[in-house]
């Protein structure tokens, strides 16, 4: 699934090609999506203007002129493309926005695991998926004391507690064992157990490894592409994820990563390096 550096090289991408531009037609090929295209989505936001390209967590927010919002949830296999008006559309290609400038922005999901959405003004921060949404781990206020804070009193693996959305907004699996790796943590420790010094080293790993995969275009191990078809490649860089049996770059013997599984997903990690 795409990630918070997936999704904001995406908003990046989209930005110069949407943001103060029109919206003069939407063509929607198929709406039985994760959720469905609501009624009416092409009569709201036809002829509306997109002020500004936004991202809360994996979500996309296209604000709109009359203070209502587009949600774009990209999910398992879901990505954004931009092409000349007048092109073809490829199979898959379940949302398509046209612009008055002449580009369209396609919403191609194989999977249909995202969705496509329409807030009225006033409403987004109703939105069940946003309401729960913990801070944004890029923001200047995601600080260690922040953090403590939303971890104490939990008895579950820090791996477990960094993929709930409630806890930081946009962390996947790949990003929170890269974290952990540099910060040299246990994905097994109890998140609550965690000393200020050892939280304040998980912060600073949870900044500098999405800085590091949003200047990257993220990863792409299957699906996440660029709005212009592009790669991201900072699966070049990954020091655990994915790389099991490998080396961890420790260049101490017998450092080997290893995976295992915790709550159906895997966890890559240095039983050596991380404590």
């Amino acid at each position: 699934m795409p990630e918070l550096p997936e999704v904001e090289t995406v908003r990046r991408g989209l930005a110069p090609f949407v943001a103060g531009r029109a919206i003069e037609s939407v063509r929607i090929a198929r709406g039985d999506l994760r959720r469905p295209v609501p009624d009416g989505f092409g009569q709201n936001v036809t002829g509306r203007r997109v002020l500004a390209l936004e991202r809360r967590g994996k979500v996309l927010l296209w604000r709109l002129d009359d203070g209502g919002t587009i949600l774009i949830h990209l999910g398992m296999s879901g990505r954004m493309g931009i092409a000349a008006s007048g092109g073809a559309a490829e199979l898959h290609d379940h949302v398509r926005f046209i612009l008055a400038s002449g580009d369209t922005v396609t919403f191609h999901d194989p999977r249909r695991f995202g969705f496509v959405d329409y807030a009225p003004a006033g409403t987004l921060e109703q939105d069940p998926l946003l309401a729960r949404l913990g801070p944004e781990p890029l923001a200047d206020d995601f600080t260690t004391a922040l953090l403590a804070a939303r971890l104490v009193g939990r008895a579950q693996p820090i791996k477990l507690a960094l993929l709930d959305q409630g806890v930081v907004a946009g962390l996947g699996n790949i990003y929170v064992c890269e974290a952990l790796f540099r910060a040299g943590i246990s994905p097994f420790a109890a998140a609550g157990s965690l000393s200020p010094a050892r939280v304040a080293r998980l912060v600073a790993a949870i900044r500098t490894v999405l800085a590091e995969a949003v200047a990257a275009g993220g990863s792409t191990l299957r699906d996440h592409r660029l709005p212009d078809g592009g790669l991201g490649y900072f699966q070049m860089s990954f020091k655990v994820y994915d790389r099991d049996g490998g080396d961890c770059g420790s260049g101490k013997p017998g450092h080997a990563i290893k995976r295992v599984v915790q709550s159906g997903r895997s966890t890559y990690y240095c039983p050596r390096c991380q404590r």
